[in-house]
Parts: C-alpha cells; sequence; structure tokens
C-alpha cells in the first residue's frame, strides 16, 4: 500500500509541477508518512524531483542558451548553495529537523500563495545587483536543505535579478533547480541518506504525471490545480505541527 500512495503522490506532484509548481509539498509529506525518517525523506524528495527539473531545463534550453556566461555562473552558484544545504541539512539531529519541518513546510505554503505578490514587489529593486551571487547561493543552500518551494524561491531571486522573459525565467529556474538537486543528491549518496526504492516510485510516477499533465493542461485552469495544493499543504502543516508539538510523548 506505501508503494501505491508514493506512485499517486507522485503522480500528483508531476502534475502540480507542470501546472503550477509546488509538488514536493505533497510527495515530501507522503514520503514521511510511509514511515521515512525526517532527513531521508528530505533527501529522497531531492532525488524524486530532480527528472522532473532536468527534464524541464533540456525543454527550456534556448530560452538561455544564448547567454552561456550567465548560464554558466548560474551553474556554479547554484551546484556550490546546493552541497552547502545538503551538508547543513546532514549535520543536524533528526529531532531538530523534525521540529522545523511545519515552520519549513508553513514557509513554503506561504510562499506559494503569496509568490506571485512577492515578485511583483520586487519588480525594479535593483539596488542590491552585487549581492545576487551571495544570493543565488543562499536560495540554492535552501534548496538543498529542503527543497519544497524551491522553484518559488528561485523565481522571486530571478525577479530581483532583473529577468522579465517569463520562458527565460522558467528556464533558468529550472537550470537552479535541477543544479542544485543534483549536488545535494551527490552529498546525499555519499552519506546514505536517500531511500531509494521508495524516491524510484515517487520518481516514476511523477514522470507519468508531468506527461498527464502535458496531455491535459489546457483543460485544467491553473487556478484549481493552485487551489488544490494550498488545500492539501495547509492540511499537511498542519498536520505536523499537531503531530510534533501537541502529540503525546
Amino acid at each position: 500500500m506505501d508503494e501505491w500512495m508514493l506512485f499517486f503522490a507522485g503522480v500528483m506532484g508531476g502534475v502540480i509541477n507542470s501546472i503550477a509548481g509546488g509538488g514536493s509539498l505533497i510527495t515530501f509529506p507522503a514520503l514521511m508518512l510511509t514511515g521515512i525518517p525526517a532527513i531521508s525523506a528530505n533527501a529522497t524528495n531531492t532525488f524524486a524531483s530532480s527528472a522532473g527539473y532536468l527534464a524541464g531545463a533540456y525543454g527550456f534550453r534556448h530560452d538561455f542558451a544564448h547567454q552561456p556566461k550567465v548560464v554558466s555562473a548560474t551553474i556554479l552558484f547554484s551546484v556550490l548553495g546546493g552541497a552547502i544545504g545538503a551538508a547543513l541539512l546532514l549535520s543536524i539531529s533528526e529531532q531538530l529537523f523534525s521540529q522545523a519541518i511545519p515552520w519549513l513546510l508553513l514557509f513554503a505554503t506561504l510562499l506559494f500563495v503569496f509568490g506571485e505578490r512577492i515578485s511583483a514587489w520586487l519588480q525594479g529593486k535593483h539596488s542590491v545587483q552585487w549581492l545576487l551571487p551571495l544570493l543565488l547561493i543562499s536560495v540554492s543552500a535552501y534548496g538543498g536543505f529542503f527543497n519544497a518551494g524551491l522553484g518559488l524561491v528561485v523565481l522571486s531571486y530571478l525577479v530581483l535579478a532583473g529577468y522579465q522573459d517569463i520562458n527565460q525565467m522558467n528556464g533558468l529556474k529550472l537550470v537552479v533547480s535541477s543544479c542544485v538537486s543534483l549536488s545535494a543528491i551527490a552529498v546525499f549518496w555519499y552519506q546514505g541518506a536517500i531511500a531509494w526504492l521508495p524516491g524510484a516510485v515517487v520518481l516514476m510516477g511523477s514522470l507519468l504525471g508531468g506527461y498527464v499533465a502535458a496531455r491535459v493542461s489546457r483543460k485544467i485552469k491553473a487556478q484549481y490545480i493552485k487551489n488544490f495544493v494550498i488545500l492539501s499543504s495547509a492540511v499537511m502543516t498542519l498536520y505536523f505541527f499537531i503531530d510534533i508539538y501537541l502529540r503525546p510523548t
């Protein structure tokens, strides 16, 4: 039953990532609900999300290929930040990370809800251009530490960096997400933190979900998907707050 639940969560995550973003808000809690420890579930979710990022980046390659220097710098800083975040995750205790989960889910959920408004507010605020490399490393470190909400954080960074073309932004977002995931996976693999079989089940479901979304995306309003993500992530956030802070010990 766990495998079927993970596969279904992967399908839903793949559909959501393809249409609205935020699929990790479904897949990460699903991995934890099967009994996988928190840190391993997070590492496994990063592995399960990586194929979708790579496929998406390849699909958008023509929108950023004309900026090789920008892409090279983006890859460098993203790989560095992803490795830093993954190493930080593995340096803390399981208990501390478990206590942080509800707050991380709450942050990712609020970012999903208010991401467009934050991006709009950031438009034109380019007074911190010299801080952009450090900001990208920080954004990537967040992704290496906790994958949920990474795409929205990266989009906000790209707005601050002055990008306006949505296709180029989506392409670079997927480049960053791919590099963060791959560098984090390398750290997680070295430390034996990934549950490979559950991760593979979620990954296969995500690929199927992405394929289904490509077929039906024009028939489903993105707002419906967004509302589903908001509702389900709010429920999961509340569940983990209750489970971790209010459950009798």
